[in-house]
């Protein structure tokens, strides 16, 4: 059932392990929110093997709420909490890959043979999944 290389999921869990022995409520946190999300996603397709792209994907969301719930601490003037989030963004920020920049985009997409809208968007969901935000590719797409 497992593989020989330990795929995103197994990694995280080893993190948390590691978290847990160190005190570390910050990791835990973020952790196990990745973990109980990976777990709901297994129970809704018991025989399904969950790749890692979609591992990414729920790493990501989760990213993106903590940097909406960090939002809602600074404005409420709570830098306590605040920092707090901060520190879980930094543990799961270690398992996002860097995310290509505009210029990348931009050369990736003049060198395809089809600069059609459809075409674009396909290639990039197809061979750069977590790696880039897809509004933007959009976005630059568009402008032609």
């Amino acid at each position: 059932m497992k593989e020989g290389n330990d795929m995103l999921i197994d990694e995280i869990k080893k993190a948390n392990i590691e978290a847990m022995k160190a005190h570390d409520n910050a990791a835990r946190s973020a952790y196990s929110a990745v973990i109980s999300r990976y777990q709901l996603l297994k129970a809704q397709n018991p025989e399904k093997e969950i790749p890692d792209a979609d591992v990414l994907s729920l790493i990501q969301k989760v990213a993106k709420e903590l940097e909406e719930e960090k939002a809602s601490y600074v404005a409420a003037n709570r830098p306590t909490q605040a920092e707090e989030v901060t520190k879980e963004q930094a543990c799961l920020a270690k398992f996002i890959p860097a995310q290509l920049s505009e210029a990348e985009i931009r050369n990736i997409i003049s060198s395809l043979p089809d600069h059609s809208m459809p075409a674009v968007m396909k290639h990039f969901s197809a061979n750069y999944k977590g790696r880039v935000d897809m509004r933007l590719v959009s976005k630059i797409a568009k402008e032609g």
